[in-house]
């Protein structure tokens, strides 16, 4: 199993783990984040881009995976992805550059998996 499919994999289990407790907090905070990233008066493209900054600035490396691949699904392309890598090192600084490090490591692994499922 590669590091995306590792990824999702545990994202999914747990995430599922974590709906099945049925808490009522939990499950509204799930929602909320889930129709922020929705089309709306901003398009998702942005909406991720703004989601993949924060989380580098944030320096949540599940964070930035998780913005990473919905960047890739909502068409990205390595340029915009360098810019928001750029605003977000800008923005957090040099501490921010380990997380740029494996973010671009990911975007990368995203990019081959295109080309091998191609």
């Amino acid at each position: 199993m590669n590091l995306i499919e590792e990824f999702n994999s545990y994202r999914s289990q747990m995430n599922e783990k974590i709906m099945a407790a049925d808490n009522k907090v939990i499950k509204r905070f799930f929602n909320l984040d889930t129709n922020t990233y929705a089309e709306g008066a901003v398009d998702v493209k942005t909406k991720e881009m703004i989601g993949l900054a924060c989380s580098m600035v944030l320096r949540c490396d599940d964070c930035i995976k998780y913005h990473l691949g919905k960047s890739y699904e909502a068409g990205l392309s390595k340029e915009e992805v360098f810019e928001v890598f750029s605003i977000a090192t800008i923005i957090g600084g040099s501490i921010v550059i380990p997380h740029l490090r494996r973010a671009a490591e990911y975007w990368e692994l995203l990019e081959e998996e295109k080309n091998t499922n191609a």
